[in-house]
């Protein structure tokens, strides 16, 4: 691929689909083509609010779109091994939103299913390509703070959600964990790795899934994160990492954060502020960005959002759910487990 615009499809209609779709015509090397829903009223009317030419009633129909250069998995994450291993066997590359998967072995799946047909796939883990985030990784990863011994993070909403809501469903990957937790978790690990050793805690709901959970994770090297994630109140969302020579606190919104604050034995703090030019910090360009430097690059993943870390994540994931005892519809002994080897795209 060269410099030429990159043509996205967009699966799904939702919120994270429509703020997508927002920054993706901003950039002037991205085209939007097409979008696909399961109802084609729905996908017809955001074609219409962003101005795309091709509306789809069904998923197969974008698969199979061969103008269609990358397509963006944005349906709730129970629908994601479906999806994204539609569109890579039909040939194309996928960014598909997190949690990636419902469990490791779907994740696997999907894996196994763009390195045989040869094709890009990245987790849309756009923290990871935050310019903030990337610095202070830099950061931790010259020795600024020393060795890394502990990192703190957290995500809660104050809901109420009613049972009827998505994230209250086991048959749609609901609780807070995989919608979440899954920041917390992969912002430990970006800065340690796989963790050697989990324990958790949760409260479940009537229907169960996790309503709040904690999670203690342990490096080998004697590190430790504490992690929460939390539906029933509005958390302050802010991440702590503390070394031996000096900490960095993300103030707020970890995640997608415009400041840091460097901490240094001996040191005055020094703030680390977003530049202006980089957009505002929800911004899902950045994303979209390395998204597209990689396909013109020929490559079949992201050297800033690796499979390998995705399927990290996932394992973490699955160890935290065994932990606590959610298990989704279909599962069955391990985490992940349903008796078949494969599952055939729908």
């Amino acid at each position: 691929m060269t410099e030429q615009r990159v043509r996205w499809g967009i699966l799904a209609t939702g919120g994270i689909a429509a703020a997508f779709t927002a920054d993706l015509v901003d950039l002037p090397d991205a085209e939007v083509v097409a979008v696909a829903s399961r109802s084609e009223a729905s996908a017809k009317a955001f074609a219409e609010r962003f101005g795309i030419e091709r509306a789809y009633g069904d998923w197969g129909a974008l698969a199979e779109d061969a103008d269609i250069d990358v397509v963006y998995v944005a349906t709730p994450h129970a629908a994601h091994r479906a999806a994204a291993g539609l569109c890579l066997s039909a040939g194309r590359n996928v960014l598909c939103e997190k949690a990636f998967t419902l469990n490791t072995r779907e994740a696997e799946e999907l894996v196994r299913l763009a390195k045989d047909h040869g094709r890009f796939l990245m987790e849309a883990m756009w923290m990871y390509c935050n310019p903030m985030i990337r610095r202070l990784k830099a950061l931790v990863d010259d020795g600024a703070i020393g060795e890394v011994r502990t990192v703190q993070a957290d995500f809660g909403l104050a809901g109420p959600f009613p049972p009827s809501h998505r994230l209250r469903d086991p048959a749609q990957g609901g609780g807070a964990l995989l919608d979440l937790g899954v920041y917390p978790v992969s912002f430990a690990q970006l800065l340690l790795g796989e963790p050697s050793d989990v324990t958790a805690k949760a409260v479940l709901s009537e229907e169960g899934v996790d309503l709040q959970t904690g999670a203690l994770l342990s490096w080998d090297s004697g590190a430790l994160a504490s992690l929460h994630c939390s539906l029933t109140g509005g958390t302050a969302t802010i991440a702590s990492v503390t070394g031996s020579l000096g900490r960095i606190d993300i103030p707020d919104g970890f995640f997608h954060p415009d400041r840091f604050v460097l901490h240094r034995d001996g040191r005055e703090p020094e703030e680390f502020v977003a530049d202006p030019a980089d957009g505002p910090r929800n911004s899902l360009k950045h994303e979209a960005r390395e998204v597209m430097r990689a396909l013109r690059a020929g490559e079949t993943e992201s050297a800033l959002v690796p499979l390998e870390g995705t399927l990290a994540v996932m394992r973490t994931l699955d160890a935290i759910r065994d932990r606590v005892g959610v298990r989704y519809p279909g599962e069955t002994g391990e985490i992940g487990e349903t008796g078949e080897t494969e599952l055939t795209p729908a």
